[in-house]
């Protein structure tokens, strides 16, 4: 029994260093799920847009991972779905759990060649992530990651379309 007892100690000892010889690490996400639905006979496309806010080594980040899949395996027109589809990923900030966002960093990626190539996709590679640039995390302020995604469909003359991601939980403290 004092073996145990010793054994568990010591090694609840052990990962207490790690923790505080490994500095401060948080993360929050969130994922936003909206539908396409394009003309003609163009499946029904679902898209997951993910935001993630991450503190590590002193910095925060954002990013946010898009992936999608079609709701209709009948694929009967594999045309251009897209004339245009850009994510804009922001890390912002604000003073209280209540006041508005400001933004710190941002950064537009244009994913309109992958989607449109791709009817299916939940890989997470540099190629579908959009990250903000990092900033120096300051502990008195909330911290979250945002994204907006305007895309244009081909052929509905409706022009260009927002939809707006969830943002992630905020990281404070």
């Amino acid at each position: 029994m004092r073996r145990t007892l010793t054994a568990v100690g010591l090694t609840s000892t052990a990962v207490a260093l790690g923790v505080l010889l490994a500095g401060p690490a948080a993360a929050a996400s969130t994922t936003t799920q909206f539908d396409v639905t394009f003309p003609g006979k163009k499946p029904t496309t679902e898209y997951y847009g993910e935001n993630s806010g991450t503190l590590k080594d002193g910095n925060m980040t954002a990013k946010s991972v898009m992936s999608w899949q079609i709701l209709d395996d009948q694929v009967i027109d594999n045309s251009k779905r897209f004339t245009s589809f850009k994510i804009t990923t922001r890390l912002e900030e604000r003073l209280t759990k209540t006041t508005e966002d400001h933004v710190v960093t941002s950064k537009t990626c244009d994913l309109t060649k992958l989607v449109n190539d791709n009817y299916t996709w939940f890989q997470n590679e540099p190629v579908n992530t959009c990250a903000a640039p990092s900033a120096v995390y300051d502990g008195e302020v909330y911290w979250s990651a945002d994204a907006t995604i305007v895309y244009d469909i081909e052929g509905d003359g409706r022009g260009p379309i927002t939809q707006q991601l969830t943002g992630s939980p905020l990281v404070h403290g």
